[in-house]
């Protein structure tokens, strides 16, 4: 019997995980087949309906987005949480009477870490972090996609683009959480196991904005997330990066050529540690100068290495290992 309750873990655990595989790298294209599909079939009328309602409700992904608690809790995350599994760890308190910006490294190929922690309850953010609503930034072209926008919102997923942060970054009251991951999606083209190469160094925007809304960053590290994948070798100079970078510039998406278990898309199970480091205080400069950014910029990148360097050893880097910028 126990064998058998075992089976049946693993198995809804490799289900969570390939459905939110699926979900991230195929529900956008079933999307735009089914709204095409039904366009041309006798729901015309209420694809038409559905596209004026876009219309008015294009602003919501830069607007804070449409989340859902019922969304965010439901177990099919717990059982994704536990197939790697992945722990949010808390290293200082954080005023939810404030607003923060939270830096992510590194991207990691499917940002898995990133998701859990910040667009379900899986890992306890609310109950870590009371008062804090976190709001993963992604890609605007994904909220283009009729019904999976949608969809992806309800997480908390909203729109990476500058007035999507700002509005999060400037809500009177505080509380509010935009959770970038700083390196992007260049950054998924290194992420190999073993990698501890962050895109760091003239990635300034985000430092900028905080400053310009005056709100504290935090650095985030998520040890284990380059551990997911195994990638084509695509080193720096080589055919397929110069193939990747340009469709990277074209498409705006990143395009690493990985897998998994077996050769599939199936991650391998290795455990994520996603660190929460302590908030750096910012005093708001509506325009701030280069010397500003630089000054702050210089002084994350050692919170984010103290971080780093402070918890490596407990989750599984050797202590001759360090972070390399780019």
């Amino acid at each position: 019997m126990e064998t058998s309750s075992s089976l049946l873990h693993r198995g809804l655990q490799v289900f969570a995980v390939l459905q939110w595989v699926f979900s991230f790298l195929g529900l956008a294209q079933v999307c735009l087949v089914a709204l095409v599909l039904a366009a041309l079939g006798r729901a015309w009328i209420l694809v038409v309906l559905y596209l004026a309602w876009l219309y008015t409700d294009r602003d919501t992904p830069r607007a804070g987005g449409r989340r859902s608690a019922w969304v965010r809790g439901w177990a099919v995350w717990r059982h994704f949480r536990d197939y790697f599994p992945i722990k949010l760890v808390k290293t200082a308190e954080l005023d939810p009477s404030q607003n923060y910006l939270f830096g992510f490294h590194p991207h990691g190929v499917l940002v898995v870490g990133a998701f859990a922690n910040f667009c379900t309850e899986a890992t306890g953010f609310s109950r870590l972090f009371p008062g804090l609503r976190p709001h993963l930034l992604m890609l605007p072209c994904w909220f283009r996609v009729p019904f999976f926008r949608d969809y992806i919102m309800t997480s908390g997923l909203v729109s990476s683009d500058k007035a999507s942060a700002a509005y999060l970054l400037s809500r009177p009251g505080g509380g509010q959480v935009a959770v970038l991951a700083v390196g992007g999606p260049l950054e998924a083209l290194e992420a190999k196991p073993g990698a501890l190469s962050l895109r760091i160094r003239n990635q300034k925007g985000f430092v900028k904005l905080a400053l310009e809304h005056g709100v504290s960053l935090v650095p985030v590290f998520s040890f284990g997330e380059n551990e997911l994948f195994q990638q084509y070798p695509n080193p720096p100079g080589s055919w397929v990066r110069r193939v990747q970078e340009s469709l990277q510039s074209l498409l705006r998406v990143a395009l690493p050529l990985f897998h998994g278990r077996g050769g599939f898309l199936l991650p391998f199970r290795e455990p994520i540690h996603t660190v929460v480091g302590a908030a750096i205080p910012v005093q708001r400069c509506p325009r701030p100068s280069r010397a500003q950014v630089d000054e702050l910029h210089a002084l994350y990148v050692e919170r984010l290495t103290q971080l780093f360097e402070e918890h490596k050893e407990r989750c599984g880097v050797p202590a001759d290992r360090h972070l390399v910028f780019t």
